[in-house]
């Protein structure tokens, strides 16, 4: 087999990249629908319909089978970027980048593990829920999860909109982009339902426009001259 050289492989960095992303921002978008249907915010959650529909306990279990492989696509997605990045990257603000996605991770599955034992203990399967837990672990779970994870997100994105821009690697209108998502994600998120799912949105279209430039690069090493 014919070993890669370097252009190659530089070349199909951010191609990798771009395909985690958009995997990534698919998995978690419908992780937070499935989520925010099975386990409700506000008056909704202590219905006795909340108690006793099996539909959103199922929602609540796809919902968890999904986070694990968000997350691991996510933590490949961020070290596959700074590897395209390479030596030109600000060694601060790559400092920051990589510590807001590992927290963000963190609290991601914290979030996933309070939402199951909210499940586990506060519903069991085919039994009521006991009141006090379910609202204990379904307030915990939130919190982790709009409070913590958005917040980690929304520095996350600033970041890699400031090297993107310090670099040169992303336009302006994605720059602004990126502004609005990290503005959203950390005042509006924990109060707001729902729009947390502008940080998958903002990760889709990062990771398409990494594909979009990848292949215009490939093409344009293909052709002679």
């Amino acid at each position: 087999m014919r070993e890669k050289g370097p252009g190659q492989q530089a070349l199909e960095t951010p191609r990798a990249a771009g395909l985690a992303g958009v995997v990534f921002a698919l998995l978690l978008a419908a992780a937070i629908v499935l989520m925010r249907l099975g386990i409700p915010e506000g008056a909704e959650a202590v219905t006795p319909e909340a108690f006793t529909d099996s539909g959103r306990r199922e929602a609540v279990l796809s919902a968890l089978a999904l986070v694990p492989f968000a997350g691991i696509l996510f933590l490949w997605f961020v070290g596959a970027v700074r590897a395209h990045v390479g030596e030109a990257e600000d060694r601060f603000l790559a400092t920051v980048l990589l510590g807001s996605g590992l927290v963000f991770t963190a609290a991601l599955f914290a979030g996933a593990a309070a939402a199951s034992a909210v499940l586990s203990v506060g519903h069991p399967a085919g039994q009521a829920p006991d009141l006090a837990a379910w609202d204990f672990g379904r307030h915990f779970a939130y919190t982790l999860l709009t409070d913590y994870a958005t917040r980690m997100a929304a520095v996350f994105v600033s970041s890699m909109s400031v090297i993107g821009h310090r670099l040169g690697v992303l336009p302006w209108p994605l720059i602004l982009l990126g502004l609005l998502t990290a503005v959203t994600l950390l005042f509006a998120a924990s109060h707001v339902p729902w729009s947390e799912l502008v940080f998958p949105a903002w990760s889709l279209v990062i990771s398409l426009y990494i594909l979009v430039v990848g292949r215009r690069a490939r093409a344009r090493t293909a052709t002679p001259g």
